[in-house]
């Protein structure tokens, strides 16, 4: 039985390509069922995300089951193999098990240390569980991933630092405010970067939400998204008096915010602190603005430049990540490696005492009169023959891998014994 790994994700499909062969919620089980009824497969599950789409499976013939595979998703999303078919990867073994628990890391994720991979991970196992499509390999595999991000999480600080705009927006908002949770959020503007940046405010706890913007139908139709109140845009002075943390990102190519504006603005908030996060370009908020006394004000340059440092710490943790995903797939393999011992010296054992019993009996049935105690010498001196012979090659068999020469010896054991593997299937030579 292998283990691996077939899908495409965004480093190696464009969006339109994994929209595609993105499976819908309702259609996981249904899909999942699918593929399990296939001969050539044993146990599977999909994860499917706006990032990437895989299929973790189990199979006795790899190559039957990856054409298998690729034919189910050309079916069943209606497209043909060759439009999709270069953007896929396919790991088989040690490969699929480093490949999957890095992505349980977050380390294959476009924004590195993004905690939203795991649950959706999580998800996808339960279902292939309640489907009944998963079997030891992959219970075995997935709760190992779960350990193995679990560790990253807690021995590392990949997760620790803010890596977009938006969620640095958020991290100095707290830092300046601590609990968002009574803060008032002023919005203006109300295209994507500040629906972006407040629904990071919003999941933070902040639930005081003011948004304005030239077209005030827009600005009514995002408060109410959040469940906020919409301003006038020629009355953006009131938002102002009373906001704690106000984000702008209009097209306007004038300053939308100034400096006298905010001095009287503070007078008549008696100097009660407030936070400017500028994500325009050109820039909507006065530079001089952040003169003023208890106002912080930081522009897009200075948010893009906290990014990147914190990037640059999440690649040094990234590293310590690796570290660890290489000692888990070492122990993985090994615990692999161990099912396929175990029932080869079972094989290996039953085979050779069937034929030492059938020889004895062959041997007693010449010697009918044979006395029952000579029976027994006999039949202890061939069973120590036996077990003395396969002393050996059993013991350097259980012996740890130091040599990555276990596989090649089950495998010589299995072809020149002709012992069945997992399926029941006897080893045969290739011709």
């Amino acid at each position: 039985m292998e283990l691996f790994v077939l899908g495409l994700n965004h480093k190696t499909a464009p969006i339109e390509v994994r929209e595609r062969l993105t499976f819908q919620e309702s259609e996981l089980e249904k899909a999942l069922l699918r593929i399990h009824s296939l001969p050539s497969l044993k146990e599977n599950m999909i994860l499917s995300t706006c990032n990437r789409v895989e299929i973790y499976a189990a199979a006795g013939e790899t190559e039957k089951a990856l054409q298998d595979l690729k034919d189910f998703l050309s079916q069943h999303h209606h497209l043909s193999l060759r439009e999709f078919e270069k953007s896929l990867y396919f790991l088989v073994g040690e490969e699929a098990v480093r490949h999957i628990f890095r992505v349980a890391s977050s380390l294959d994720s476009m924004v590195v240390g993004e905690p939203q991979i795991l649950g959706q991970i999580k998800s996808a196992y339960t279902l292939a569980t309640e489907s009944k499509t998963s079997g030891l390999i992959l219970h075995r595999l997935l709760h190992r991933a779960f350990h193995v991000a679990k560790r990253v999480r807690t021995e590392t600080k990949i997760s620790n630092s803010a890596v977009s705009v938006s969620s640095v927006a958020v991290e100095l908002a707290e830092r300046i405010f601590g609990n968002l949770g009574t803060r008032v959020i002023f919005l203006i503007g109300a295209g994507e970067m500040c629906e972006l940046a407040a629904r990071h405010l919003v999941a933070e706890g902040a639930g005081n939400i003011l948004v304005t913007n030239r077209t005030f139908d827009r600005a009514v139709m995002l408060a109410q998204e959040f469940n906020g109140e919409a301003i006038r845009f020629e009355e953006m002075a009131l938002g102002l008096k009373r906001a704690d943390i106000v984000i702008s990102a209009t097209d306007s190519p004038q300053y939308l915010v100034r400096h006298d504006q905010i001095s009287k603005v503070m007078k008549e908030r008696k100097q009660k602190p407030i936070f400017f996060i500028d994500i325009a370009d050109p820039r909507d908020v006065e530079p001089g603005v952040g003169d003023i006394e208890n106002v912080y004000l930081y522009n897009i340059d200075d948010l893009q430049k906290v990014a990147n440092e914190n990037i640059k710490d999440r690649e040094k943790e990234a590293q310590k990540a690796e570290a660890i995903v290489e000692n888990e797939v070492v122990k993985y393999a090994n615990w692999y490696q161990s099912l396929e011992v175990t029932p080869t010296i079972a094989a290996l054992k039953k085979k050779c005492d069937g034929i030492r019993k059938r020889e004895l009996e062959k041997m007693l049935s010449l010697h009918p009169h044979l006395p029952e105690k000579e029976r027994h010498s006999l039949e202890a001196l061939t069973s120590a023959i036996v077990n003395k012979i396969l002393h050996d090659p059993l013991t350097r068999i259980k012996q740890n891998d130091e040599e990555g020469m276990t596989v090649v010896y089950i495998d010589a054991l299995r072809t020149l014994f002709h012992l069945p593997d997992q399926t029941g299937e006897e080893c045969k030579e290739e011709d």
